[in-house]
C-alpha cells in the first residue's frame, strides 16, 4: 500500500515537472514570436509597396512628361509625395501616420481648389510663435521637448501621448526603411535598363 502511494506521488511530481517544462517552452515560443521581424520587413509587404510605388511614380511621370526642366523641383516634390502616399496606402490604415498622410493630401487638394475659386485674401497677421509662448511660460522638461519634436516628425502624431507616440514612430521608421530599400532597388533596375538601352543603341549600325 505504501509503495503504491509513493509511486503515485512520484507520478504526480513527474506530471507537474512536465507541465512546468511545457509552460517554459510556451513562454519561449511567445518570446520568439515577439522577436519576429516587423511587418515592414516581410517580403510580401515589400512587394505590395513596390507595386504601389511603381504605379504612383508612373502616374507622376505621365503627368509631368511635357513639363520643362525648370519644374524639376516640383517633380521631385511630386515623387516624394507619391512615394509617401503609396506607403500610406500599403499600411492600409493600420496606423495613425498613414491615415494622416492620406487626409493631409485630400486637405491640400481641397485647399488648392478653394484658393483657385476665391480672390486672393489679405495676408494673415503675424502671431507670436508657440515656441516664444512656451519660453515665456517657462522651460519644459527635456523629455517633453524631445517628444514634441518627434511628434512633429511623425505625420498626425503631434498630440499623441508619449507611449502611443513611440509605437507610431517605431512603425513609421520601419516603413521608411522599407521605402528606402524599395526605391533603391527600383533605381538600380531603371539604371540597368537605361544602360542596356544606350549600349544597344550605340552598337546598332548607322
Amino acid at each position: 500500500m505504501a509503495s503504491t502511494s509513493s509511486s503515485t506521488a512520484v507520478d504526480e511530481r513527474e506530471r507537474k515537472r512536465k507541465r512546468a517544462a511545457g509552460g517554459d517552452s510556451t513562454a519561449s515560443a511567445g518570446a520568439g514570436t515577439d522577436a519576429l521581424p516587423s511587418k515592414w520587413r516581410t517580403r510580401r509587404e515589400h512587394e505590395i509597396y513596390s507595386s504601389k510605388l511603381f504605379e504612383a511614380l508612373r502616374l507622376v511621370r505621365g503627368g509631368s512628361a511635357a513639363a520643362s526642366p525648370s519644374t524639376a523641383p516640383a517633380r521631385g516634390l511630386a515623387v516624394r509625395e507619391a512615394a509617401d502616399r503609396a506607403l500610406a496606402v500599403a499600411a492600409r490604415g493600420r496606423s495613425r501616420w498613414s491615415r494622416a498622410i492620406l487626409v493631409s493630401r485630400r486637405r491640400r487638394l481641397q485647399a488648392a481648389h478653394r484658393a483657385r475659386l476665391r480672390a486672393p485674401a489679405a495676408p494673415p497677421s503675424r502671431k507670436p510663435s508657440s515656441a516664444s509662448a512656451a519660453s515665456s511660460s517657462g522651460k519644459a522638461p527635456v523629455l517633453a521637448k524631445k517628444a514634441k519634436v518627434l511628434g512633429r516628425l511623425v505625420p498626425g502624431c503631434h498630440k499623441l501621448p508619449f507611449p502611443a507616440l513611440l509605437t507610431e514612430a517605431s512603425d513609421y521608421i520601419k516603413a521608411l526603411e522599407m521605402q528606402v530599400r524599395a526605391m533603391t532597388a527600383l533605381a538600380e533596375v531603371l539604371a540597368s535598363v537605361s544602360s542596356s538601352a544606350s549600349a544597344s543603341g550605340s552598337s546598332s549600325p548607322a
